[in-house]
């Protein structure tokens, strides 16, 4: 075997060592010593070894000269991918990739217990792999040192951005060494790459581009499967059963479609996991190495497993519904024919949604075989052909082998014996479902035969005394006829509803036995009446709305009348011949109020006895404007002339709530020591003086209830 051009020795003994024979396109063109130092911004197609190609990138730049690590410290790469899955795969990669040069490889990702990443980080790595959201929040609590940083790779970086993982890069970026080298691999560059890779890589940053070089999936089948809406589970246990694929995985659109085909496979006998962000990491990672040991060969899953993961026997994708764009279809088929691998992508399509999965392969530039899902009849005839072409016919008997062989010959038939083997064979699989007929319903649809008129026969016109102004309806008046005059809906014809009646069309041979049932004057219910017309009524001459009983009444913002305002008759006050504005003078007569001056400002306070109810100072009632009569003026003292010099008032003592006063009488000094010490103090309850709203007297109302005595 051929060393790797351009590799380094320690890296092409691991490729070895895994079976590599040789390096895929992009694998190539990141290997060029030109690309040595350099910034990149790479596009691939999914499959094409993008985990490989970038471990090949940046391996010159965190390698010694020697082609090993030394002893791990602060790590030399860091690794973003945008899910859990994506980022435990790529350090599975690096593991093996790097083993010979004794790497050190650490792992951040969400759902994981971050104390053990911690500790990894602690004790020293020369890689990290990690997810946005959970190393950003490494990076705000201090735990990882980037200052040694070499390289960044930002693995699918498409997906992260579609993902909203724009602020958490930005974040991640401007925390690393500006000498640092960025290499971004996506599948596609849309508009963010573009501008995330102009502000964070450097001027000279080289495009890799592989994706034009063949067809897009060439080692992957398409095929389009049209079934009926109701029909479409059995389609999906019909098609698994059809390619009894080694592994294969059912992509749906919500977590509910996952639980419920999971539920279903597992009741049909298929060895199944489920896969969606509902799961624990730990769930997550037990399910996909199910799938990789072979205790599990079907995997429903959600768009969360359509990015990055690599189950190497996965042979067989099935769409359970279709995906919203072209993107992600390539990316769900991308699962399988990877590294050369051959793969079925398989699309179910309900007969309604045809045309949306034609636009779809035309917007991912995909050709697919379309036909309809396999029958129970094609199941049971692949499982005959599988069974016939089973390497086990041309092998040679053993004597064991042999010898029970005779025995069961000896005891039965060769057909007995065959149909035996048959029925054994097919009880380890499940049943075929039997699938109704599809039709294509997107054609346009056949025009309606027009029916003929209806042959009536020989009528009479009735007229009713309802109709729109009474809210007259069909709906109503139909019944209302057929219950009073004794005759069914057959017996009527044509109903025209006019504004102030209703013209009923009645074949002749009802006519006599309605008339016998509403009597002569053929009144209805609801003082409703029928009256019969001589022949068809003109249609044209019945009133389109109501009657005009006056003249006209003139638009509102039309030309006034050429009569003064005066004029105007008034209904509702008595007219009078005077000039306007006089109004005449009753009985009443008017008073002239008399004016007071004002002051200007607050309103002066009022209260209903002056002096008495008024709760302020004298002093402010007398500002006010309501000065303070309940008492006279008392005269000035002689301490107030100057006579006698005033006594300072002697401050009293403050004192806790319970302790005695002494500036307090003998009497309130034990009340409040009784309080302190919990013992009421007596009071005799007083008479309760009931006020009434209504004067004095037996007939008298009190004003609110008196206290309850206890």
């Amino acid at each position: 075997m051929t060393d790797f051009e351009n590799v380094i020795p320690t890296l092409n003994e691991a490729l070895k060592a895994k079976g590599y024979e040789t390096l895929t396109p992009v694998q190539v063109e990141v290997s060029q010593p030109e690309f040595l130092d350099q910034d990149l911004l790479v596009s691939a197609q999914t499959g094409s070894g993008k985990t490989v190609a970038f471990g090949l990138a940046i391996a010159p730049t965190i390698l010694e000269e020697n082609g090993r690590f030394e002893r791990a410290a602060t790590p030399l790469a860091l690794v973003i991918a945008p899910t859990r899955e994506l980022a435990l795969q790529v350090k599975r990669e690096f593991d093996w990739l790097f083993s010979p040069a004794g790497v050190v490889v650490a792992s951040t990702v969400g759902g994981m217990d971050s104390r053990t990443e911690r500790r990894a980080l602690e004790r020293g790595a020369h890689i990290v792999v990690a997810t946005p959201g959970r190393l950003r929040d490494h990076i705000m609590r201090r735990a990882i040192d980037l200052s040694a940083l070499r390289a960044v790779v930002l693995d699918e970086a498409d997906e992260m951005l579609d993902m909203g993982f724009s602020e958490d890069l930005e974040y991640i970026l401007d925390a690393t060494p500006s000498e640092r080298r960025t290499l971004m691999f996506s599948a596609t560059v849309p508009r963010g790459i573009a501008k995330l890779a102009q502000k964070y890589q450097r001027k000279d940053t080289k495009r890799v581009e592989t994706i034009g070089e063949g067809p897009q999936h060439a080692d992957i089948t398409y095929r389009a499967m049209t079934v009926a809406p109701s029909d479409t589970e059995n389609a999906i246990i019909n098609t698994l059963r059809y390619y009894e694929a080694q592994n294969a995985i059912v992509f749906a659109n919500t977590r509910a479609m996952v639980a419920r085909l999971t539920a279903r496979f597992s009741n049909r006998g298929f060895s199944v996991v489920s896969l969606s962000g509902e799961l624990s990491q730990n769930e997550r990672t037990h399910a996909l190495q199910a799938m990789r040991d072979g205790r599990a060969r079907v995997c429903v899953a959600t768009d969360v497993a359509a990015r990055g993961i690599d189950l190497p026997n996965l042979e067989l994708v099935i769409h359970a519904d279709l995906p919203s764009n072209g993107e992600t279809l390539l990316h769900r088929s991308g699962r399988t024919g990877r590294a050369g691998r051959k793969g079925i992508s398989a699309l179910i399509v309900p007969g309604r949604q045809k045309s949306k999965a034609e636009r779809l392969l035309r917007f991912a530039k995909l050709t697919a075989e379309w036909s309809n899902a396999p029958s129970a009849d094609d199941v049971n005839a692949r499982d005959e052909e599988r069974m016939l072409n089973d390497p086990s016919w041309s092998e040679a008997l053993s004597e064991d082998e042999q010898s029970f062989a005779g025995k069961l010959l000896s005891q039965y038939k060769p057909e007995q014996i065959a149909v035996a083997f048959l029925r054994l064979h097919r009880s380890k699989h499940s049943a075929p479902e039997q699938l109704g007929e599809v039709t294509d319903t997107r054609g346009k649809r056949e025009p309606r035969e027009q029916r003929a008129p209806r042959d009536f026969g020989p009528s009479s016109w009735f007229s009713l005394s309802l109709g729109r102004k009474h809210k007259a309806e069909p709906r109503w008046l139909l019944p209302m006829l057929c219950r009073n005059g004794n005759i069914s809906k057959d017996d009527i014809g044509a109903i025209r509803v006019q504004y102030q009646e209703t013209f009923v069309e009645v074949q002749t041979s009802a006519v006599e036995r309605m008339k016998k049932e509403l009597g002569d004057d053929l009144d209805l219910e609801q003082g409703a009446k029928l009256t019969e017309l001589p022949g068809k009524p003109d249609f044209d001459a019945s009133p389109n709305g109501p009657p005009a009983d006056g003249p006209a009444r003139p638009h509102r913002k039309g030309p006034r009348e050429d009569r003064p305002r005066g004029d105007k008759l008034r209904y509702d006050k008595p007219h009078h011949d005077g000039p306007r504005g006089d109004k005449p003078m009753y009985d009443k007569p008017r008073s002239a109020k008399p004016k007071f001056d004002k002051p200007k400002g607050k309103a002066p306070y009022k209260a209903d006895k002056p002096g008495k109810n008024d709760p302020r100072p004298p002093k402010h009632a007398a500002k006010s404007g309501t000065p303070n009569k309940s008492k006279p003026a008392r005269a000035p003292s002689a301490v107030d002339t100057g006579a006698v010099a005033h006594k300072a008032a002697v401050p009293k003592p403050k004192s806790r709530k319970g302790a005695m006063d002494p500036s307090k009488p003998m009497g309130d000094r034990k009340a409040r020591a009784k309080a302190a010490a919990g013992k009421p103090k007596s009071v005799e309850s007083k008479p309760y003086k009931v006020k009434t709203r209504a004067g004095k007297g037996p007939e008298a109302r009190p004003m609110r209830k008196a206290p309850r005595t206890r």
